[in-house]
């Protein structure tokens, strides 16, 4: 545990020493929010979102941010340093290269709360946007929405070689989620298709999540289903393809 702390403590300290790190996870989705917030007509009710618009981009700000840190940061790092034989060298060590992937969990989690904190506690205090009204609901849409993202990034991390292909394929995968979660374009406004296949992508899952959470108290069965299988199928995969060298 002494070496893991440590460890850890390390990362942090990288992750913070990165300005491209913090910045995108932590400053760029409240400065979203703090933009969104800023235009007077998101702040008035919209007959189209059913709430006013701010109320609408405040779980979409939140998955964004959870999708930024498990596409590029997680598989950034890990497969930054499998490329420049960091864990090769560890494995030779008693610190071990394993730890190096459990620090980065929790430096990663741990970014995921305190941006969590900062939107939901922006947006409330802000533009009296209404917290999840039932903690247990939205404790466990936390939960699922972060563990499945990171899963995913950690697969990204098992089978890329190069950090140049990890941010190639962050690429290829957020922008288009990103559009099904309803960044670009509300969902009210997609076609029932487009808004259903939505529904049935992790992003759009754990927005709808979130969203959930915040109007009925408890996510829909739907959505938890859908990020539960997610997690296991890319979690697994991860497991199973990681390489340390």
């Amino acid at each position: 545990m002494r070496a893991l702390n440590r460890l850890t403590a390390v990362e942090f300290k990288l992750f913070l020493r990165d300005p491209a790190s913090y910045f995108w996870t932590l400053i760029f989705p409240v400065a979203l929010l703090v933009i969104i917030g800023s235009i007077p007509s998101s702040r008035k009710f919209s007959p189209e979102f059913g709430q006013r618009g701010i109320d609408y981009y405040t779980p979409v700000v939140l998955v964004m941010s959870f999708a930024l840190l498990a596409f590029y940061i997680t598989p950034g790092y890990l497969v930054g340093y499998r490329e420049k034989g960091i864990l090769r060298r560890l494995s030779i060590t008693p610190v071990g290269p394993a730890r190096v992937l459990v620090a980065q969990l929790v430096v990663q989690m741990t970014t995921a709360i305190v941006t969590t904190v900062l939107v939901l506690g922006g947006a409330a205090l802000l533009w009296d946007v209404k917290l999840p009204s039932n903690v247990a609901g939205f404790l466990l849409a936390f939960v699922l929405s972060v563990a499945t993202l990171l899963a995913m990034g950690l697969f990204l991390a098992a089978v890329l070689s190069s950090t140049k292909a990890a941010t190639g394929m962050a690429n290829v995968l957020f922008f288009p989620l990103m559009f099904f979660a309803g960044l670009y374009v509300p969902k009210e406004l997609m076609p029932p298709v487009v808004a259903t296949i939505g529904d049935f992508t992790p992003v759009g899952a754990a927005t709808q999540a979130f969203s959930d959470a915040a109007a009925n108290g408890f996510p829909s069965l739907t959505s938890l289903a859908v990020l539960a299988a997610y997690g296991v199928v890319f979690g697994v995969a991860a497991a199973r393809l990681f390489r340390w060298e």
